[in-house]
Formats: C-alpha cells, structure tokens, sequence
C-alpha cells in the first residue's frame, strides 16, 4: 500500500522540485530569441523572422544590444541566437571564446551625411583627418562653410566603431576626435541623428542606412551598391554572424540552415543585402586574407 502511494506520489514531487528553468523549457518549444547587431536586425532579421514562422509556427523575438551582446548573451545562454557584425574578441572577454559565428551575409561601411549635404565622396586619407579632427569644416571636403558634425559610437568594441578602426587606422585602440554630444550608444541614434542633423556625418552599416532617410556618399569613388560590394570593388564590407553556443539546439540548427538556404538567401537578397555565398571573391579573401578590406 505505501509502495503504491508512493509510486504514485513520486511522479508529482518530481514535477514539483524540478528547477524553474527545466519546467520553462517545455513552454520555449515554439520560440526562438535573438539578440545583437541593429544593423543587421534592421537589414534583414525582421524579415527572415517572419518568414521562418509562417513556414514553421515556430515564433522568433528579436532584441536589439549591439554585436557585443549578441556574442556574450549567446554564449552566457540569456539568448538562443546572436547577431553579430565583428568577429569575436577573447581579448576583451574570455567568454568570447566559446562563441560559434556563422557567416549569413556581407554588409559595407557606409559614409552617411544629412539628405541636403552637397558633398558626394569622401577619400579614405580625408575620412582619417576627419575622425583625428584635422579636417572641422565641411569646406574642406567641397561643404558649406559650416563645422563637420562627427557622430560615432560609444566604446571601442562595437561592430561599426571596432571595424572603423581596425580596417581605416589599422588600430583598434584608435580615439576618434569629436563633440562628446554627438557620441551615441548604437547605430540607431547614430542613423537617427543624420537625418536630422544638416551638419551630420557618420559611418554605419549600408544593410540600415539604405532603410534610413540619409544620403549615403562615396567612398575612394566607389558607393556601397549591391554589385560593388558582391564584386569586392567597394573597399570597406565585413561579413554579418549569426552567433550560436558551442553546442546549439535542434531549434537553432533548423534557424540557422534556413537562414542560409536559398529560401533564406532570397529573403536577404530581396532586403538589398548580399548573402554570404553569393560573394565568393570575398569569400575566399575572408579564407586567404581574414577579414581584410584593403
């Protein structure tokens, strides 16, 4: 009799004692949660999100934070997927180390500048001098008569600021001249504060800037077109990550082999962004030279 009521019973105090986090597994089967890069949530990821559900009923919620978050929240497990548009520094946190990057897509650097703003290329000898404020006035450069707004991410890791500095000063310590007022926490702000601003200038991912109301100019005489930057003649293009942990779900697997099969390649493609396998001249300088935009 004790014996029954206790196989009975065990069964419940099982479910009971079981940890928090195990019982929410069960109620996580039809969500998958994404956090990082804005550029690249503002590119494509909204798009590939709902694409994925209406083919699976499986629901994908997306966070914004930056690369930085995407990587560490992925590996730390607050995520199941993260965005990513740098690659991982262990340097910076050991925690980056255990993180899995899988290459989606290629975005460019863009040079932004206000829709009214006359100038129409910027050379990289004078992107330099205006990031190290040798160059204040947009008269330099064939502006107005009027001062350079530069407005820059804050921190030195981002996507943007840590691309900027590591393949335009080749130094990844690099300090960029400017206003404090006009250094902003992410791309948003920063693509925000150009639309608005006549005096603005700013460097972000050409995935959102073509999404925002900003005039994006040339760079060494070459704009961030879809063509240019699948052919490698704009300079300045960087691969966007989908960031996993070392040993990821069957959910995330199934995310990740969508996001990079031809129905997922279309998707981005139909974005204005070009997929990871449609470059492969880039492709196979990523696998010569890394990740090396001269």
């Amino acid at each position: 009799m004790i014996f029954r009521l206790l196989s009975t019973l065990l069964p419940l105090l099982g479910l009971i004692l079981l940890p928090p986090a195990v019982q929410a597994e069960g109620d996580q089967d039809n969500l998958i949660t994404w956090a990082g890069c804005g550029i690249t949530k503002k590119a494509f990821m909204k798009e590939l999100a709902a694409a994925y559900t209406k083919k699976t009923g499986i629901r994908v919620k997306l966070s914004g934070g930056g690369a930085t978050r995407g990587i560490r929240d992925t590996v730390k497990g607050k995520v199941m997927i993260g965005g990513s548009c740098r690659m991982t520094l262990p340097g910076a946190d050991k925690s980056e180390l255990y993180a899995s990057l899988h290459p989606v897509a290629w975005d460019a650097l863009a040079i932004i500048v206000n829709p009214h703003n006359p100038v129409k290329n910027l050379t990289m000898k004078q992107i330099r001098a205006i990031y190290t404020g040798k160059i204040t006035r947009w008269k330099q450069v064939g502006g107005p008569d009027a001062p350079i707004h530069l407005y820059v991410r804050r921190g030195k890791i981002s996507g943007v600021g840590y691309a900027i500095r590591q393949y335009v000063f080749q130094d990844s310590n690099m300090e960029f001249v400017t206003d404090p007022k006009y250094v902003v926490r992410s791309s948003g702000p920063l693509e925000k504060a150009v639309e608005k601003d006549p005096y603005a200038m700013g460097i972000t991912g050409v995935s959102s800037a073509r999404k925002r109301k900003v005039k994006i100019i040339g760079f060494d005489g070459k704009t961030p077109t879809y063509e240019n930057v699948a052919s490698g003649q704009y300079g300045l293009y960087r691969p966007l990550y989908l960031v996993t942990s070392p040993h990821p779900s069957k959910a995330v697997k199934a995310f990740i082999a969508f996001a990079t099969s031809e129905e997922g390649r279309r998707i981005i493609r139909e974005n204005g962004t070009v997929p990871y396998k449609d470059a492969p001249k880039l492709m196979s300088k990523m696998l010569i030279y890394g990740f090396d935009v001269k």
